[in-house]
């Protein structure tokens, strides 16, 4: 059975097989998780996005970890929230569900979601907890290859909604 952590911690110190990083469509680094993690990747891996040609939002590319503890970076693009009426409920649980597929034809058994589209992109962490629990537990009780998903918090606010979330599920 797979196992469901939720910790506040920086996501870029994590030694699991693959970090996800919340990702602009470029894919060449940005602000908040996107941009600690290039920072800690180190320049390999922006060369290696500006040979994937951008990410459409809701999908998912991987590339090498590079300095980071983690053997692989996951780059999702997470919808930016307006007002709930550009489906971005459903963006944001393709994000999860992608990020996970590509973990496990990679052979991944630890994966580390930051919380994705939280940050500059504005979605409502209660809701977007709600979605990434609901997507996770999903995906999970089809394909046990992944043995331990976890949720790296910045912020005491996302780990307390992603808790109610794991502890309320649908």
């Amino acid at each position: 059975m797979s196992e469901i952590e939720i910790v506040q911690a920086d996501i870029t110190t994590l030694a699991v097989d693959a970090v996800v990083n919340a990702a602009n469509s470029t894919l060449l680094g940005g602000g908040g998780v996107d941009g600690a993690i290039h920072r800690a990747a180190g320049p390999k891996l922006l060369d290696e996005c500006m040979k994937l040609g951008g990410c459409p939002t809701g999908e998912a590319r991987i590339t090498s970890g590079y300095n980071l503890p983690a053997r692989f970076v996951i780059h999702t693009v997470g919808p930016i929230w307006h007002g709930g009426t550009e489906q971005e409920h459903r963006l944001l649980a393709s994000c999860y569900r992608a990020s996970l597929e590509l973990a496990a034809l990679n052979n991944c058994r630890s994966l580390a979601f930051p919380a994705i589209s939280c940050g500059v992109y504005g979605y409502p962490v209660a809701a977007a907890a709600r979605i990434a629990m609901s997507a996770t537990r999903g995906f999970l009780e089809k394909d046990q290859s992944i043995e331990k998903v976890i949720f790296a918090c910045f912020s005491e606010k996302t780990r307390s909604a992603l808790e109610e979330a794991y502890l309320q599920p649908d």
